[in-house]
């Protein structure tokens, strides 16, 4: 039985395509890591708990941010107002959150959690965490945390006031 190869670093994982121009651009290298997010997110969290990824994360921000509101949401998502409205709309009818009135401003809701969308944010987050820590085993643990860590500095290259 012939031993098997390392991959090569210049060719992509699946289908064996040189890579070599697109190897060092960032934006391919994120959506070559997405199928691979995007499907342990389906295992883990979508399919056991009938989770669409916008709606987990948004939820999981909800519950971190007791009070906030929808255009905060939606700046921080990048989305129009009536993609977040429709998300909300979602969230709620499921009762996975909760709209008030703003103590701060009259003029909008101030979304809350549910003690069900706390649990279930709380779960499928530590589906999420499990599913990725196996699935990436051949990164250590100190590895993941630095590839968490850059992609966040990335993110956090974006404008404040964009979206």
């Amino acid at each position: 039985m012939p031993a098997k190869r390392a991959p090569r670093p210049d060719v992509t994982p699946a289908g064996q395509l040189a890579e070599a121009k697109l190897h060092f651009v960032l934006g391919y290298q994120l959506a070559q890591a997405a199928i691979v997010t995007n499907g342990l997110f389906a295992r883990h969290a979508g399919k056991p708990f009938a989770l669409r990824p916008v709606e987990y994360t948004v939820l999981t921000l909800i519950a971190e941010n007791p009070g906030g509101s929808q255009a905060r949401l939606a700046r921080a998502l990048a989305v129009t107002a009536p993609h977040i409205t429709a998300i909300i709309d979602r969230l709620e009818a499921r009762g996975w959150i909760a709209r008030g009135r703003s103590a701060d401003d009259r003029r909008s809701q101030a979304l809350q959690a549910t003690q069900l969308g706390e649990e279930l944010a709380r779960k499928a987050t530590q589906a999420i965490v499990d599913g990725e820590r196996a699935a990436l085993s051949t990164l250590s643990a100190g590895e993941q945390m630095i590839l968490v860590e850059l992609l966040h500095k990335v993110a956090c290259s974006r404008p404040a006031a964009a979206g």
